[in-house]
């Protein structure tokens, strides 16, 4: 199947409200020109993740970040490593952070907890979301169960003795203290996100907001999981191939 049929598929997937944001958030970084048999998806574009997706055989890789800008030399690097290996590779960040089926909405329903509303707003696109459970959770319980759930130790502080009843939520990087104050604002008991500074802490304890930060990558990843099974609803083929990461984040101190 070729790589070009295959994106514009995974573009059927979205409504797309604004061409320009969407296609500035995701796309084709770089096209073998070879037809993609085994499809692999992950969070992250890292010399890791490519070379996981070597050993599988994998002709293409779908991911939710591209490689960072802010790791200096990583996104030169990993176009010669997939030029090298022959494999294509797109990713899909912010559309999939705001849509039904992204990285937010999948994490609420593994979790079990109803989506009130879509917060955290830039550019006509939601990256956050403000849920509910339907009957009230110890902060302890919630805990447990993202922990179960990521595969991995969450950070958290308990700051109120409330049970959990309104969650906000923003996988990834939610922790600028801009991202937390609209939880805030909407009441919310717990706060949920995979990445915090000091001010995410500090503003936290000074607004009485529980807080759980898992990692990054986790957070994110039944976005990217089920944003390919879609895909493979739609298109019966390639193969799909998860590409395995590590939990390293999880303890890599604020």
């Amino acid at each position: 199947m070729d790589v070009t049929y295959i994106v514009e598929r995974i573009n059927d997937l979205f409504n797309l409200t604004s061409k320009k944001i969407y296609f500035s958030e995701s796309g084709i970084t770089y096209n073998a020109g070879k037809k993609v048999r085994k499809l692999g998806y992950c969070v992250n574009l890292t010399l890791e993740t490519i070379e996981e997706a070597r050993i599988h055989g994998v002709d293409m890789m779908v991911t939710h970040h591209d490689a960072w800008d802010e790791i200096f030399g990583l996104k030169e690097a990993c176009i010669e490593k997939l030029t090298e290996y022959g494999i294509s590779h797109y990713y899909n960040h912010l559309p999939l952070d705001d849509c039904d089926f992204g990285t937010n909405d999948s994490l609420l329903k593994k979790l079990n907890i109803r989506k009130i509303k879509r917060t955290h707003e830039w550019e006509g696109l939601y990256f956050g979301r403000v849920a509910e459970y339907d009957e009230e959770i110890e902060f302890k319980e919630l805990v447990k169960n993202i922990e179960e759930l990521l595969e991995e130790p969450v950070r958290y502080w308990q700051f109120n003795k409330k049970k959990i009843k309104r969650v906000g939520l923003v996988c990834g990087n939610g922790g600028p203290t801009t991202c937390l104050k609209e939880s805030v604002e909407n009441k919310c008991d717990v706060y949920i996100t995979g990445e915090c500074n000091l001010y995410t802490i500090q503003y936290a304890k000074l607004k009485g907001i529980n807080l759980i930060i898992g990692s990054h990558t986790f957070t994110e990843f039944f976005g990217i999981e089920s944003l390919a099974l879609k895909l493979n609803e739609s298109i019966k083929e390639p193969v799909l191939v998860e590409i395995k990461e590590e939990h390293y984040e999880a303890n890599v101190k604020p």
